[in-house]
């Protein structure tokens, strides 16, 4: 999964957690995370084109895999050329966005497109233009913006259902339990050993 800014919130959620899935792989691009400094490079580098490839390299896709990227807007350079990037291995892609903010805007992508018209699934997660929900009567200003949180309820919930229907077709879901509860530590040693190789931050 991948996710730059505010959108990577997402992407930590979902991976090494009590309760997630073990693979899940993060991709984390250097200066697209919230501890960037000064933050305002995370803007810049969203728009670069051709940064998708040096982000992408060595990230262990395989065609097994499916890619999950999310962008409230969806009209960046880089979350796009990701998106297109798996595409062009065979790998699918879900799009997690908002079609209604991201269909007012234009793309910032050479392509002229947007990522959900590029992705092969979409996720839409409703939000408004510009991710903010409540407007204030005086200022006509926006805040609430709702994308982070509802997007992690949206997956979960996606991925909390997977998990039970594989349970109801006789397969063990690949779930980390908490590491703070006895013998929880041990168990997610042993889970995770099939996955050596395969995942970033097992690597």
């Amino acid at each position: 999964m991948f996710g730059s800014g505010h959108a990577g919130i997402v992407t930590e959620e979902l991976f090494y957690r009590a309760g997630g899935w073990i693979p899940v792989n993060p991709i984390f691009a250097d200066g697209m995370m919230l501890n960037t400094r000064p933050i305002t490079k995370t803007t810049a580098l969203e728009r670069l084109h051709g940064y998708a490839e040096i982000v992408m390299e060595g990230v262990p896709l395989q065609n097994s895999d499916v890619l999950l990227v999310h962008s409230v807007s969806g009209r960046n350079a880089l979350p796009i050329e990701i998106a297109l990037w798996a595409k062009s291995k065979g790998i699918p892609v879900i799009a997690l966005t908002s079609t209604v903010y991201s269909s007012a805007q234009g793309s910032r992508h050479r392509s002229g497109k947007r990522l959900y018209e590029i992705a092969d699934y979409v996720l839409n997660n409703m939000a408004e233009v510009g991710d903010a929900a409540i407007e204030l009567p005086k200022s006509r200003l926006r805040t609430g913006p709702t994308s982070t949180v509802i997007g992690i309820a949206i997956l979960q919930a996606i991925l909390a259902e997977v998990a039970e229907r594989m349970e109801n077709a006789g397969l063990r879901a690949p779930l980390f339990v908490s590491a703070n509860i006895d013998g929880g530590e041990e168990a997610n040693r042993l889970a995770m050993e099939p996955y050596k190789g395969r995942l970033s931050y097992l690597l």
